[in-house]
């Protein structure tokens, strides 16, 4: 069944399907993590219902337009009614397509890209016993090679691309970026509370940027065990 939230932003507003994948608040602590530039043109991979691109739509000024991608029908369709709902359409694109399918006018065309993929390798961690679920948690239909191949293309020189992941593959991640001149630059592990081990980390690269990294406090996220 489909329901209206609200974003607790201003008027802003989301649409949720209560049977199938609900955005986390991981979602939000990733659109909270870098700032806008004047102008940025940005894409969503993997955007869902379009949770991290209309919150970091709502939080930030000077976005030029949110590019949103997700190869769910249903979730794409989602996320052009919550397009529509907030009256966005001017600033909205909704592409219902894989991430590594991505047709080759946006190549170089993002100053900045959003990611929220699949934690989960195809053969670990949950499985969903729905089909349309499944693929959002695990790589079934989209790796982490194939989205940092994407992100590369996709991004002008000096763009940013920053990802929320599960912390026990943030070696993999870093290493990928590195390898495709996506240079990490700022880095934040997420915890549960305080006292526990980082389940998440956050990460900023820069594509061509320079070495060196900036390791931030780790972020309590103190919704994931509300």
């Amino acid at each position: 069944m489909q329901i209206i939230e609200s974003l607790l932003i201003g008027d802003y507003q989301i649409i949720q399907d209560t049977e199938k994948y609900r955005f986390t608040s991981d979602s939000v602590c990733l659109a909270r993590f870098v700032k806008a530039k004047k102008g940025e043109e940005v894409a969503d991979f993997c955007s869902g219902s379009g949770i991290v691109g209309l919150h970091f739509f709502a939080e930030n000024r000077g976005v030029r337009h949110v590019t949103c991608f997700e190869a769910d029908e249903g979730l794409a369709a989602m996320n052009r009614d919550t397009v529509a709902l907030n009256g966005l359409g001017d600033f909205f694109t909704v592409e219902n397509i894989r991430v590594q399918d991505i047709g080759l006018a946006y190549t170089e065309k993002f100053s900045l890209i959003l990611c929220n993929p699949p934690y989960e390798r195809p053969d670990g961690g949950f499985a969903s016993p729905d089909p349309a679920v499944s693929p959002c948690r695990r790589e079934l239909s989209l790796t982490l090679g194939e989205l940092l191949d994407s992100a590369k293309r996709c991004l002008k020189f000096g763009g940013r691309l920053a990802v929320v992941h599960r912390a026990d593959r943030v070696s993999e991640l870093l290493c990928g970026m590195h390898v495709r001149n996506l240079e990490p630059k700022k880095l934040q592990f997420i915890t549960g509370r305080a006292e526990k081990n980082p389940y998440a980390v956050l990460v900023l690269a820069v594509k061509g940027g320079a070495a060196g990294v900036e390791v931030l406090p780790t972020l309590v996220n103190a919704k994931e065990t509300a």
